[in-house]
């Protein structure tokens, strides 16, 4: 499932990113309480802060990570949840794709399909 466009576009105010986002999704810590937004560019891994009241609107940045730093692996079962950067994140399920498609870029280019339309 797609972030929406105007909280993609609040993220990229916030960060004052110009380039592209490749990858974004929302997360809560683990057990509840606050939320978080993964902003995955060609640079770097912003992680923001969305707070305990809302989980659209950007408060903080948690941190900023090089984009060499593994996210995943996503755990599923109960739920599906990944540690990042010494804490534990839950994802919906729909997200477990998104966190796994932004690691294989990386980490296991290999494995993305290919590029149906290479030449556009």
């Amino acid at each position: 499932m797609p972030v929406p466009r105007p909280l993609r576009e609040r993220c990229r105010e916030f960060l004052g990113i110009d380039g592209e986002i490749g990858y974004i999704f929302p997360a809560m810590a683990y057990g509840g309480g606050a939320g978080f937004i993964f902003v995955v560019t060609d640079d770097q891994i912003a992680v923001i802060s969305t707070g305990a009241m809302s989980r659209t609107t950007p408060k903080t940045v948690w941190g900023s990570y090089p984009r060499g730093t593994r996210i995943g692996p996503v755990e599923t079962g109960v739920g599906a949840s990944f540690e990042f950067a010494g804490a534990v994140f839950e994802v919906d399920d729909e997200y477990a794709a998104v966190v796994n498609a932004a690691d294989a870029e990386i980490f296991d280019r290999d494995s993305l399909p290919k590029d149906p339309l290479p030449d556009l």
